[in-house]
C-alpha cells in the first residue's frame, strides 16, 4: 500500500509500503534524472538486468518511494534497483523473470528508457554488459529547452524569442515589425532532445480564435514531437476554461486532456494562476477545489501542474514603502534604491497585479502545484544570467521544485544559477535558437564544474 491512500490495500506481491519523501532538505515532488543502480546479489558478473545501466540516468516524477532496505525484497526472490534523493535511498526498479516495475518512466527516460523497454519485451533478464560499475549516484541538474511558438505574419507556427517579451524585430533590421522567426518547433525540439536535453517546454502564444479545440496546432506539434522525443513535455498557454467553437463550454480540465493525450506530460498555466491565487486570499487561504491547478493536480497529480510566474522588479527606497515582501538588492534601482519587492503580471507581463511573488508561489503550492516556471520580466532576453534573487527568494518560500527561467545567455549563467540558488532546474531558450550555445555545451561545462548531470547516450546503440 501507500501512505497516500492509507486505506487502499496494495495488491499483496511485493512486501513494501510507499511513503512520502522528506521535504525537510530537498524539494519534494522529487522531478528529474536519477539512477537505478542494480544490486549483484546473485548476479556477480557485468550483466545487465534488463538493459539498465549503473551509470544511466533515468526520469522520476514522484512524491512518495518504497524506502530500500537491504535483503529484504531480494530474499523473496527480486532484483532490485536503487536510487537516492539527498539522504534517502528508494527502490527505482523491481524484477523477477518476466515481471518488471519501474518507480521511473523508461518512455521519457530517452536512449536509457528505450533500451529497457526493448530488452523486455525481448526477454532479456540478464543480457548486454553493464558497462559503468560506479555511477554519480543522485539526481541530476535538469537542463531544460524551451520554444514559445507563435504564428508568424504568414501564419505559420514558428519558434520565436522576445527581448522583454516583445517578439517582433525591432527598428533598423531588413525584418523590423515581423514575428521574429527562429525556426519549426517540431524540429528544433528534436535538435534540442538530440543534443542531451531533459525536457522540452513549449509556451504556446499565440490565441487560435475561433479554432476548435480538437483542430488546435499545439496538438499537433505535440504529437509529432512525441514520436521522437522521448523526454518529458510541457506545453503552456490556454490552460483554462473556455467555449469551443461551436458554443459549448469546456473545462480547463478538459483542456488539459487533450494536451495530455496528444503527448504532454505537464501544463503550464500562468495568468489564471495569479487569478485563482487572489481568490485564495480573498477566500481566507481556503482553496476552492474549481480553479484549474486544483482540478488538473486532482485527476493527473501535482507532477503535473506547472505555474508559470511572471514578475517585475519594483524598487523602493524602505520596507515601510510597501505593504509587499521586500527584499534587500545588489542591483540598485534607477534613484539608487537598494531594495525592491517583485510584482506578479498576467497577460505576457502587459498588466501588473497587487500581489508579489512570494505570495504567489505558496498560494499555488497550496492550492497543488507541483512545479514552480520562474520568469523574470527584467531579465528576459538580457543575456546577462538569471535572477539569483529572485530564484534564492522564491525557492526559500515554497518546498515543491522551481525552474529557473529568463536570462541566460552562456554555460556559465546555468552553472552560477545552480551553484548558488538551490534550484532544480534552469531553462535556455534564446542562447539555443540562435546557434550561439549547444546544449551539450551547457552540459559540458556543468560536468567540468563538479555539477551532477544526465551524460547523454548514443541512441543508435540500441
Amino acid at each position: 500500500g501507500s501512505e497516500e491512500s492509507p486505506d487502499v490495500p496494495g495488491l499483496s506481491l511485493i512486501p513494501e509500503k510507499l511513503i512520502r519523501f522528506d521535504d525537510g532538505s530537498k524539494s519534494v515532488p522529487h522531478i528529474g534524472w536519477n539512477s537505478a543502480k542494480v544490486a549483484r546479489t546473485g548476479h556477480a558478473d557485468d550483466r545487465s538486468f534488463y538493459g539498465l545501466q549503473d551509470g544511466s540516468k533515468y526520469y522520476y516524477v514522484h512524491s512518495y518511494a518504497v524506502p530500500h532496505r537491504v535483503g529484504i525484497l531480494e530474499a523473496a526472490g527480486w532484483t532490485v534497483a536503487t536510487a537516492k534523493y539527498g539522504d534517502e535511498e528508494f527502490v527505482g526498479a523491481i524484477g523477477r523473470r518476466n515481471v518488471l516495475a519501474t518507480q521511473f518512466h523508461p518512455e521519457k527516460s530517452g536512449a536509457a528508457g528505450l533500451r529497457l523497454l526493448k530488452a523486455f519485451l525481448e526477454r532479456h533478464e540478464w543480457g548486454s554488459p553493464n558497462l559503468q560499475t560506479e555511477p554519480d549516484e543522485g539526481l541530476t541538474r535538469r537542463v531544460i529547452a524551451c520554444l514559445d511558438v507563435r504564428t508568424n505574419d504568414h501564419g505559420d507556427l514558428v519558434v520565436t524569442k522576445g527581448d522583454q517579451y516583445d517578439v517582433r524585430e525591432k527598428a533598423g533590421t531588413a525584418a523590423a515589425g515581423l514575428v521574429r522567426n527562429l525556426g519549426k518547433p517540431v524540429d528544433m525540439a528534436r535538435k534540442y532532445y538530440d543534443q542531451g536535453a531533459d525536457e522540452i517546454t513549449f509556451l504556446n502564444i499565440t490565441s487560435f480564435r475561433n479554432c476548435p479545440l480538437a483542430d488546435l496546432p499545439m496538438l499537433e506539434i505535440l504529437r509529432k514531437t512525441a514520436e521522437s522525443v522521448f523526454v518529458p513535455l510541457t506545453i503552456g498557454g490556454g490552460i483554462r476554461a473556455t467555449v469551443d467553437a461551436d458554443g459549448s463550454e469546456v473545462s480547463a480540465l478538459e483542456v488539459a486532456t487533450l494536451y495530455f493525450k496528444s503527448g504532454a506530460d505537464k501544463v503550464s498555466i500562468g495568468s489564471d494562476a495569479v487569478l485563482a491565487a487572489l481568490e485564495y486570499y480573498d477566500k481566507g487561504r481556503l482553496p476552492s477545489g474549481r480553479t484549474a491547478i486544483e482540478l488538473i493536480s486532482a485527476a493527473y497529480g501535482k507532477q503535473a501542474v506547472v505555474v508559470s510566474v511572471d514578475p517585475k522588479r519594483v524598487y523602493v527606497r524602505s520596507v515601510s514603502d510597501t505593504a509587499h515582501t521586500t527584499i534587500r538588492t545588489s542591483y540598485r534601482g534607477p534613484a539608487g534604491e537598494d531594495r525592491c519587492w517583485y510584482q506578479c503580471t498576467v497577460k505576457g507581463g502587459r498588466e501588473s497585479t497587487d500581489m508579489d511573488v512570494q505570495q504567489l508561489v505558496q498560494a499555488v503550492e497550496a492550492m497543488g502545484a507541483g512545479e514552480i516556471l520562474l520568469n523574470c520580466i527584467d531579465k528576459d532576453g538580457s543575456n546577462t544570467g538569471f535572477d539569483l534573487e529572485l530564484v534564492r527568494e522564491v525557492k526559500r518560500c515554497v518546498k515543491i521544485p522551481v525552474i529557473a527561467s529568463s536570462g541566460a545567455g552562456s554555460p556559465a549563467h546555468f552553472a552560477e544559477v545552480f551553484s548558488t540558488t538551490g534550484t532544480d532546474a534552469a531553462l535556455g531558450a534564446g542562447m539555443f535558437h540562435r546557434g550561439e550555445y549547444t546544449v551539450k555545451d551547457v552540459k559540458d561545462h556543468l560536468m567540468a564544474q563538479g555539477l551532477l548531470v544526465r551524460r547523454l547516450e548514443d541512441i543508435s546503440v540500441i
